[in-house]
């Protein structure tokens, strides 16, 4: 079974970064926050759950491959 997520920059300050998620690209449902000096998530719904983690390793990863947070992408698997 394939996974896939779309997240979606919000905002960012000098220590969190937001960005909305979901699986329909055209309709986010949640959020996660970054905080960028840990590079640690946290999800505003509190429900850690598969799609919420690949959201915010795929953001972790674009991040250190980049040196920027990611306006906008996607994680399939």
């Amino acid at each position: 079974m394939a996974a896939i997520v779309y997240f979606r920059k919000v905002c960012e300050t000098e220590e969190h970064v937001e960005y909305e998620f979901g699986d329909d690209p055209g309709r986010f449902g949640r959020r996660l926050t970054v905080d960028r000096g840990s590079r640690s998530s946290t999800v505003h719904d509190a429900l850690v759950d598969h799609t919420f983690l690949k959201a915010s390793q795929k953001l972790n990863s674009l991040y250190a491959e980049r040196g920027v947070w990611p306006e906008r992408g996607m994680s399939v698997s």
